[in-house]
């Protein structure tokens, strides 16, 4: 175990130093051709770290189909073209890929790569992209993009050093000046995602496919165990082994995705829509249309090879069978959990998240194969494991409707308002309260001849919940569901009022703020954030604070994953490289880090006309009475500052 624990610190360690910085640097400039004054050379210098390499220009047939990765290649935006292959200054080594059995290019060190262009269109800039892939011996990071904007032609005057040759940086306004804040944690997120997970790993010991593996388990550790101590390291060891299985599926996720990418992940329509579609799927054969297996043989070799080992390795290879063998009932969970994690743009979301949900589930295997007595109080596998299994279909179809409701805002496509939304949970809940019932069965369902109490009971918890929804088709609030329901201003029909005044652009709202002599709160929030729509429910819809908000305020609330494209691109500098920002989201994203050091939501800073803080920002916190106190204290500077 300290070995494997070694190996899952060094790992955890790689994760974090592959993307604290980029490995490859690249410095872009352009030489014109002497007799063509549409024509000319791109030119980019790379530097590559040292231990790291990207791919070469050319790659082995088979393409990404046969795990082959793609080559750097560079592509230009509309009105260039390239105008001849790719060229490299250096010759790239050949390495054998031991586990494709082939040999990859690798360029390393320092070279430089020449695309030739010619100019379709009369514009004053040459664009496009540098697609590379880069790695050590041991691991990659995600396919890098270097965007590039170099003017050319007569509308700008082109040099060939790489400071003259960057894109002029867009122009800022004296509200976007940095300032210093208090920054929040954003603990309570974290211990969030780590509860649910856990919670969810809870719920994966009821299905059917963990269920019955409860006997096994204990069965294999009588066996082994001699004595109470060593029952007590056996239980130990096996618990610590599934944690390890699911934390390296966690930092795995990482490696292949990036800290950095996690929001963009969440708020992507293509990723939410295949969400939805996958909880869609996962319902339908929960509800037994079909089951969801591994290929026994990886089962059945790996519990072969518990029974043929001994030791730590036969205790591994036992909790490695429990996730192979669960894994048609534990797969939908997990892709549930995995989907919250997302909700933390660094390591800590998969981590928390796979640490939680394995916790959650090998706790109990822990207890039971500690204490084998214990085993004697469980029901038995029957047909209530079967109720679950469906219960938990539903549960999974009423989630699937939040990411394809976060697709639906971010791109602004308006096909699953607030109404919609309420209207089809509404009809789930009423179907999941018939089927409890008894009146609604599925394939595997038995036929039973009476309505056990606790189903009742449930039920009637469904049906309650349904009709407590009802009011939300006229626009009642539903504090309830506000961390999903999509938000207020979606509401075609609306009875009970409740939506604020509200600026959605910062420059806009800071000059009316200015010319009405009124104090600004600031909302960075995010159409993917769960707890900002738990704030808008639980503290903005409360009529203390909404009074206070409306009679002293200018309200910004600022979309951070908007994907509505910018009028033209802005171009501004971070961390010493030119960005090139395309969406509103990514605008005000930048806004938030740049101005306040923080990239995380929700996050809400009062500002005085010249954009300073009155007082130190707030995050997710539902006390009322607190923020409440925050608005009037934030009311009072400002007055005394006049």
């Amino acid at each position: 175990m300290k070995r494997i624990g070694l190996i899952l610190t060094l790992l955890c360690i790689r994760v974090v130093t592959s993307f604290a910085a980029s490995p490859v640097t690249c410095t872009p400039s352009i030489e014109p051709a002497a007799d063509n004054a549409d024509a000319g050379t791109l030119v980019i210098k790379v530097d590559v770290a040292e231990g790291w390499h990207i791919y070469g220009l050319t790659m082995p047939e088979g393409g990404i189909a046969a795990g082959i990765p793609d080559p750097t290649n560079i592509t230009f935006e509309a009105g260039t073209e390239a105008d001849g292959a790719l060229e490299c200054d250096a010759e790239p080594a050949a390495h054998l890929d031991g586990t494709l059995n082939v040999e990859l290019p690798w360029l390393s060190g320092s070279f430089t790569l020449r695309q030739p262009f010619t100019r379709t269109s009369a514009t004053g800039v040459v664009a496009g992209t540098l697609s590379y892939m880069a790695c050590t011996d041991e691991a990659c990071t995600p396919p890098a993009k270097f965007e590039f904007s170099l003017p050319f032609g007569e509308a700008a005057t082109v040099q060939e050093s790489a400071a003259t040759s960057a894109t002029n940086l867009t122009e800022l306004s004296s509200y976007w000046a940095p300032v210093e804040v208090n920054e929040e944690s954003s603990e309570q997120s974290f211990w969030g995602i780590l509860l649910f997970s856990f919670l969810g790993g809870l719920v994966a010991l009821m299905t059917p496919c963990v269920w019955p593996m409860i006997p096994m388990t204990v069965s294999f550790f009588l066996k082994k165990s001699k004595s109470r101590r060593r029952s007590i390291i056996d239980a130990s060891i096996y618990s610590a082994s599934i944690i390890v299985i699911f934390l390296v599926l966690g930092i795995v996720l990482t490696l292949i995705f990036g800290p950095g990418k996690l929001n963009e992940i969440a708020t992507g329509a293509v990723f939410n829509l295949i969400f939805f579609a996958l909880l869609v799927f996962f319902a339908i054969s929960f509800f037994g249309a079909f089951e969801i297996t591994l290929p026994s043989k990886w089962s059945n070799a790996a519990d072969a090879r518990a029974e043929n080992t001994s030791g730590v390795l036969s205790i591994f290879f036992m909790a490695f069978t429990l996730v192979l063998v669960s894994f048609s009932c534990t797969g939908p969970i997990i892709g549930t959990v995995l989907v919250e994690t997302f909700s933390q743009s660094n390591l800590l979301g998969p981590l928390a998240g796979m640490g939680g949900f394995a916790l959650g589930l090998a706790l109990p295997f822990g207890l039971f194969a500690l204490f084998p007595s214990m085993l004697k109080e469980l029901p038995r596998s029957g047909g209530w494991l079967n109720t679950v299994k469906v219960v938990l279909g539903f549960i999974e179809l009423i989630l699937s409707l939040k990411f394809l409701s976060v697709a639906d805002l971010a791109y602004g496509w308006r096909i699953l308002d607030r109404e919609v939304f309420i209207a089809i949970w509404i009809v789930l809940f009423a179907l999941l309260g018939i089927y409890l019932l008894g009146k609604l069965r599925f394939s595997h369902d038995a036929l039973t001849e009476h309505t056990p109490v606790g189903r009742f009971f449930l039920a009637i918890a469904s049906f309650s919940f349904a009709v407590y929804l009802l009011p939300g088709l006229w626009g009642a609030p539903l504090k309830a569901i506000s961390a999903f329901a999509p938000p207020l201003y979606t509401q075609d029909f609306n009875l009970y009022g409740g939506t604020f005044e509200e600026f959605h652009d910062y420059d806009q709202g800071m000059t009316y703020a200015a010319e009405h002599n009124k104090p600004v709160l600031l909302d960075f929030s995010g159409y993917a954030c769960v707890n900002c729509r738990k704030m808008e429910g639980a503290v903005f819809d409360n009529s203390a604070v909404r009074t206070i908000i409306e009679d002293n305020y200018v309200l910004i609330k600022l979309m951070v994953d908007d994907k509505a494209s910018l009028p033209a691109p802005m171009y501004v500098e971070e961390e010493g490289k030119t960005m090139k920002l395309t969406t509103v989201g990514e605008r005000w994203a930048y806004l938030q880090r740049h101005k306040f050091g923080i990239n995380s939501q929700p996050y809400y800073v009062l500002l005085d006309n010249a954009g300073l803080p009155l007082e130190a920002p707030r995050v997710y916190d539902e006390n009322v009475a607190a923020f409440t106190e925050w608005l009037e204290k934030g009311i009072e500077t400002y007055q005394t500052q006049k």
